[in-house]
């Protein structure tokens, strides 16, 4: 890489500019491109309330928010965007037709050795870069959203993705503060969504079978499985909640899950009556208008607890 580190952002939507904050504030130079008019304005707008908010939650100091908000540029155009760029992080919307036309623009654009990234959730890096010269260099880097705040980031190559750039964008996220998720190979959903997939999956037909309320499903995760989840995962708190460690927890419990995976309930159509349901339960707890709001709530909350858990290791541990 340059001394001076680059990073284009191509679509600078919520998670766009999330990203954009991550790299600004690790020390990038950042440019923003949208081919939408107004889009970067309206980003570079909500980045300055983004960055107080750090400020404001002690997550970052002020000289250095200063010294972040400096490094954001819009750029005219995607050449100028991807002009001497070591990482282009691609945001575009979730289709496939779109993401071919792109990629083979940011492939024949950006520098030689630029890592390319996506953060697509939910397309395969194979099907829309199998085509380009450079596909060596291409790969899916996925957050979950905002980058900014949720530490964890997934690794998915494409078959014909080098070792080479696996290596250098996990240097790069792990430099950004993030943990990071190796997939070995491509797969639909990739590992965070396949997992949320699993747990959405069974809300949705709890809800449909009448057994609880949409909301009764929210309590269950936040003020149940969430507050252990969120310093420790499913096979940490089976080590820790049997005597024995993992392989006791299995052999105490497993008659249990199977006992529950046996009994399923049939799928529901998620765009059917339960989801009238659900709707209807969310708006009864926050109007459509007020959505903006509460991301802006979340995203408080998220440093919040962000700024517990640092604490926490430090004086206790990981």
């Amino acid at each position: 890489m340059s001394e001076e580190r680059i990073c284009a952002i191509v679509g600078c939507g919520l998670i766009g500019r999330a990203w954009a904050v991550d790299f600004a504030r690790g020390g990038w130079t950042v440019r923003l491109f949208d081919p939408v008019a107004g889009v970067v304005d309206a980003a570079l707008s909500a980045i300055d309330g983004m960055l107080s908010d750090l400020v404001a939650s002690r997550l970052l100091e002020a000289p250095a928010k200063d010294e972040a908000r400096s490094r954001l540029l819009p750029a005219s155009s995607l050449e100028a965007a991807l002009a001497g760029a070591a990482w282009v992080q691609e945001n575009a919307p979730e289709r496939l037709e779109i993401k071919r036309e792109l990629w083979r623009a940011l492939d024949r654009l950006a520098p030689p050795e630029a890592v390319l990234a996506s953060s697509t959730s939910a397309i395969l890096p194979s099907r829309f870069t199998d085509d380009l010269p450079g596909r060596a260099r291409a790969l899916v880097v996925h957050p979950l959203n905002p980058p900014h705040l949720v530490p964890a980031v997934e690794l998915c190559p494409a078959p014909w993705t080098s070792l080479e750039t696996i290596l250098r964008a996990e240097e790069v996220v792990r430099g950004l503060g993030h943990s990071v998720i190796r997939l070995a190979r491509e797969i639909d959903g990739f590992v965070m969504n396949r997992l949320q997939a699993a747990l959405v999956e069974e809300a949705f037909k709890l809800v449909a079978a009448g057994i609880c309320t949409a909301e009764e499903i929210d309590i269950a995760l936040r003020d149940g499985l969430a507050l252990r989840w969120c310093f420790a995962g499913p096979f940490e708190v089976g080590d820790l909640n049997a005597p024995g460690g993992i392989r006791d927890y299995v052999v105490r419990y497993r008659d249990v899950f199977e006992s529950v995976l046996a009994s399923a309930l049939p799928r529901p159509d998620w765009t059917g009556p339960v989801l009238d349901e659900i709707e209807h339960s969310r708006r009864l707890r926050l109007l459509a208008e007020e959505i903006p709001h509460r991301q802006r709530w979340r995203d408080r909350r998220l440093m919040a607890l962000l700024r517990h858990k640092r604490e926490v290791s430090e004086t206790i541990g990981d």
